[in-house]
């Protein structure tokens, strides 16, 4: 779930929170509409406050985010203690059998209502997706919009969710019914903050199970403005959120839950899939990826060039399914670097700084040991004086598919070029990876555009574009991305139980 991406320059965005009219902290539920926004301490711009049991609750041990633009404090937020991560999901449990019997249109009803408040608060959330993880603001817009329509489609899906009847016996009735879970931990990341929760937590939400909720700890802020939101129009203790870092989501993947959804790292992926094999909940992950482009001969160099930059440097590449290595095609390779570079270039003025200054370390950490390794760096490579966590568009030439600024994810604007002698080598490098999210394939020929979707090993292939897909699709990610449907309508299949039931009249009849 990435969003629309378009391109611009961006003002830098002061960030100015108004805090909202005094309230009890024994209040049971968000004003429709309105996260319960404070102003934070000290020069902490957001104070964020967990939801727990259907109350608002400030915890007692905090951390502060700071902003990737110049290293202020945005946000102040509580660390969920085991305490609290076991009372939130008691809650969940609760309340999970009164949810799963409300009819699924008012759960839809329910949904499209707080749809309505994000997009009515969608200037809010940008500012805070802005201020705590760089995307530009426009960026950030056009993500929240692609939240909201998620919401909506689930709200339209939920209540027409599968279930079907099978032919039996004249004198009884089969049937297949379909029923929640129960309790869904919700673990989110913080490329995509809004779009990627919405999407997990509409679907858990409007197919009855009750959520747990831990946003990125790099956008505790989003996650709690976003959580009031939805809160506001959900019955009490339906929708819980805690805060806090991987600690956090360690405990709830370990705690008494049904489902955890994840997207994220591979390593915290693997480390939630162990938790669920030793408590028996199912988990939903979508991980990790290098994905590869490959530009077969024939194509335009300059076109190819713009495609492979549009996928690279995007919100600063720090995209689930971004261009992370490129195959070119010998004969188009002197061109297509030379427009890439150019491309490079045009792009550093524009893109936002990376998540913070630890991001920025290990992207350049890759960077570096390429270039010691042979590779050549052609522009960019180097962090920017002063503070924050800003990187430069970077292109890399004479890789080799050892470099881990190859073969792992890099999440950043970094371009690594590999020259191959054929399409058939390109292929089967961007296939050998032990990741399987996505891959591009820029082509002018019909039969190896279907070659490419047949052959190479990952959930979605895009022929000719880094970027687009109609609404609705959905796919399995494989190998170290993950596992199981992280969107789309097979979300909700994902996110229940299939019952069978054989109903047969007694021998004296109904």
């Amino acid at each position: 779930m990435c969003g629309r991406l378009r391109r611009g320059s961006f003002p830098r965005l002061h960030v100015d929170f108004v805090a909202a009219p005094a309230q009890s902290r024994s209040r049971r539920r968000p004003r429709a509409g309105l996260a319960p926004a404070r102003r934070g301490h000290g020069n902490a711009v957001y104070d964020v406050e967990q939801l727990i049991d259907g109350t608002w609750q400030p915890g007692s041990r905090f951390e502060t985010v700071v902003s990737p633009h110049d290293g202020e404090p945005v946000t102040r937020m509580p660390v969920a203690s085991d305490a609290d991560v076991s009372a939130a999901v008691k809650a969940a449990r609760d309340a999970c059998p009164n949810w799963a019997r409300t009819a699924p249109a008012q759960r839809g009803d329910a949904l499209r209502r707080a749809a309505d408040a994000v997009e009515a608060d969608a200037d809010r959330l940008a500012a805070l997706m802005h201020a705590e993880m760089g995307k530009p603001v426009d960026d950030a817009r056009g993500s929240i919009d692609a939240g909201i329509a998620t919401l909506r489609q689930y709200a339209e899906l939920g209540p027409v969710h599968r279930g079907r009847t099978l032919a039996g016996d004249d004198d009884a009735i089969d049937l297949m019914a379909y029923q929640p879970r129960g309790v869904v931990a919700a673990i989110t990341p913080w490329n995509d903050p809004v779009a990627v929760s919405c999407g997990l937590l509409g679907a858990a939400l409007v197919t009855g199970n009750t959520v747990v909720y831990k946003p990125s700890e790099r956008t505790p802020g989003t996650g709690y403005a976003l959580a009031g939101l939805l809160a506001a129009h959900l019955p009490d203790r339906v929708l819980s959120l805690l805060t806090g870092a991987g600690a956090v989501g360690a405990a709830l993947a370990a705690a008494d839950v049904d489902v955890v959804a994840h997207v994220g790292s591979t390593a915290a992926g693997r480390s939630i899939a162990a938790a669920c094999a030793r408590t028996g909940a199912k988990a939903v992950l979508e991980n990790g990826g290098s994905d590869p482009l490959v530009v077969d001969a024939g194509v335009d160099p300059e076109w190819a060039a713009e495609q492979a930059a549009l996928g690279a440097f995007a919100n600063s590449g720090q995209i689930c399914v971004a261009v992370e290595r490129i195959y070119v095609h010998r004969s188009v390779a002197e061109r297509f670097l030379t427009a890439l570079v150019a491309a490079a270039q045009r792009w550093t003025g524009q893109i936002g700084p990376l998540v913070d200054r630890r991001q920025r370390d290990a992207v350049h950490a890759q960077v570096s040991a390429a270039v010691a390794a042979g590779a050549r760096l052609c522009t960019g490579g180097e962090p920017p004086a002063g503070p924050g966590a800003h990187y430069p568009a970077t292109v890399l030439a004479d890789c080799t598919d050892d470099m881990a600024v190859v073969a792992d994810e890099t999440f950043g604007p970094v371009a690594p070029v590999l020259v191959v002698d054929s399409f058939d080598e390109g292929l089967d490098r961007a296939a050998a990876s032990r990741y399987g999210l996505a891959a591009t394939v820029l082509t002018g020929s019909m039969g190896n555009a279907q070659r490419a979707w047949r052959e190479l090993p990952v959930g979605t292939v895009k022929v000719n574009s880094v970027f687009g897909g109609a609404p609705g699709g959905a796919a399995h990610p494989r190998r170290a991305s993950g596992q199981g449907f992280g969107y789309g309508p097979e979300l909700l299949d994902e996110l229940t139980v299939t019952k069978a039931v054989h109903l047969e009249a007694p021998a004296g009849g109904w």
